[in-house]
């Protein structure tokens, strides 16, 4: 984990403080894409993003920015596609053929095999 200067912190103190929930759904969609292949890990003080070529998921705490009853984690993909699920918290398309999707993990049992399937698409289109 990076900080403002770019230095190596550990993950532990990106979530000290913070909501254990958030902790465990991390190390879940974490064991997810390890399952699907090595891919790097990033993490800042605001997200963790996992990447190759470039980004393709992201994870970040809506209570760093929202009051009130948020979900302790949002899952943002990168799809060269607009999904049509409902689940998702929303998608928009920032650039041509590029869509931005935001999906809101109240649990670990909310990274499923249609989560996982979309973090492959996604992994596969960032390789």
């Amino acid at each position: 984990m990076m900080n403002a200067r770019g230095e190596q912190i550990p993950l532990e103190q990106y979530f000290a403080g913070r909501d254990l929930r958030a902790r465990a759904i991390v190390e879940i969609v974490r064991s997810a894409i390890e399952s699907i292949g090595p891919a790097d890990m990033r993490v800042t003080k605001s997200q963790i993003v996992f990447r190759h070529r470039r980004g393709f998921a992201w994870t970040w705490m809506p209570a760093q920015y929202l009051r009130g009853d948020v979900a302790p984690l949002v899952l943002t993909i990168n799809l060269n596609r607009r999904d049509e699920s409902p689940r998702w918290k929303e998608v928009v398309e920032p650039r041509p053929g590029r869509f931005t999707h935001h999906l809101e993990l109240r649990s670990t049992e909310d990274v499923d095999c249609e989560v996982l399937n979309w973090i492959r698409e996604a992994s596969n289109q960032a390789s």
